[in-house]
């Protein structure tokens, strides 16, 4: 069985990033939206089934790096993976400031 979770953590504070939207895409299609909770994470897609195949999460982070940096090169952040149900559990981290950021698979 696959699961995901996500985790977003702002390097210029050095804190995580609370009520981040999140849209994950799913190979068919299918879309939900959740937001980060107080520690930046989101691991509960509401109706999704994990299935082999590639993703997207899309971080929507301008309105958090406007308000809190008074900048933000990014609108969002786009991550394309793919999950296969030998991997299980996947964790997809994003690493954000105003100007940069990274990613990679966690555990």
């Amino acid at each position: 069985m696959i699961s995901l979770s996500s985790h977003v953590l702002d390097t210029t504070s050095g804190k995580p990033v609370a009520n981040l939207p999140v849209t994950l895409t799913c190979p068919d299609g299918a879309q939900v939206t959740v937001e980060t909770d107080a520690d930046g994470r989101c691991k509960v897609w509401p109706d999704i089934q994990f299935d082999d195949g590639t993703y997207q999460l899309r971080f929507h982070c301008e309105d958090y790096l406007l308000n809190t940096h008074g900048d933000s090169f990014y609108p969002f952040v786009d991550i394309h993976f793919a999950m296969k149900s030998s991997g299980k559990h996947y964790h997809v981290p994003l690493l954000i400031s105003p100007f940069g950021f990274s990613s990679y698979r966690g555990s």
